[in-house]
């Protein structure tokens, strides 16, 4: 019913647009949700995963709902991706308006290895697959001429890359060198062809990839407790990733843009306070009203 009210009320923000989603896996993705919205909004789209992921998902079931090609691809892979934005012209009849990144593996996270006892081979994956793919892609993109002037690039990041957060392993690591990929060649591409160029830094949000990280489930309820607005869903980001790609936030780029609720605002919460120290006196009044100042 959501998603029928939503195309109903649809904007129209990218009618005539032209885009790219790379990591739609499931329906729990917010590339899914991302790719949902842009379609709503008027926007026609491809689809990018890998093989593996396009047999272990439901990619197919996303791309025939939404009459999107689906090309599979590894995104580490230049020639893949050179594949995927010659394809995506051909279909979609012109070049690319915009582009989500949202993808993101660690090796060292599934195998339970400690930050502290990394395997390196692994962290060269964990690099490769969730930031160095995002500098091969507009590298790509740019070589073939395939966005057009005023487009928009998004990845998606986590507070990570500024802040320690337990269990977060090398994925933090992957995502500080993904916000700097996003800078460096921000700059070049703005200047160059004005594409824009940012990340979004999302509240913990529970995904396939999430579920990984040791602690995620409590690391999901800090978050709650800590954010004034609580945490942003899936569906909230494909809303803010939208507005991205819009004509309304044309001069955005090189930022690194939080959208978690006011989580990275934050030191101490009221709710946060209370679990931590249960029996903990003087944050209420004398009329037991908190006080949250």
């Amino acid at each position: 019913m959501n998603q029928l009210i939503k195309k109903i009320m649809g904007n129209n923000l990218l009618k005539g647009k032209r885009g790219i989603v790379f990591g739609a896996l499931n329906d729990k993705s917010i590339a899914w949700k991302v790719a949902e919205r842009a379609v709503e909004e008027g926007a026609i789209i491809t689809l990018s995963n890998t093989l593996l992921a396009v047999r272990m998902g439901t990619t197919n079931e996303l791309a025939e709902k939404l009459n999107a090609k689906l090309i599979p691809a590894d995104a580490t892979n230049v020639s893949d991706l050179e594949q995927v934005f010659a394809q995506s012209m051909e279909a979609l009849g012109g070049k690319i308006d915009f582009v989500l990144h949202s993808i993101g593996m660690s090796p060292n996270v599934r195998k339970k290895h400690t930050y502290d006892n990394l395997d390196y081979e692994m962290l060269n994956t964990t690099l490769d697959i969730s930031a160095i793919s995002f500098h091969k892609m507009m590298q790509v993109a740019k070589k073939m001429e395939a966005i057009n002037d005023w487009g928009s690039v998004i990845a998606l990041s986590y507070n990570a890359a500024q802040r320690t957060m337990y269990g977060y392993n090398d994925m933090a690591d992957a995502k500080a060198m993904l916000e700097s990929v996003a800078r460096s060649f921000g700059y070049i591409y703005g200047r160059e062809h004005n594409v824009r160029v940012n990340t979004i830094s999302q509240s913990p949000t529970v995904t396939t990839a999430g579920s990984g990280v040791k602690g995620f489930d409590s690391l999901v309820d800090f978050s709650e407790r800590m954010s004034p607005l609580g945490n942003a869903t899936a569906e909230e980001c494909a809303d803010y990733c939208i507005v991205m790609f819009s004509d309304l936030t044309r001069k955005v780029t090189m930022q690194n843009l939080f959208h978690d609720g006011g989580f990275s605002s934050m030191g101490m919460s009221y709710r946060a306070m209370e679990q931590y120290l249960k029996s903990f006196d003087g944050i209420k009044d004398e009329n037991g009203k908190i006080i949250y100042g």
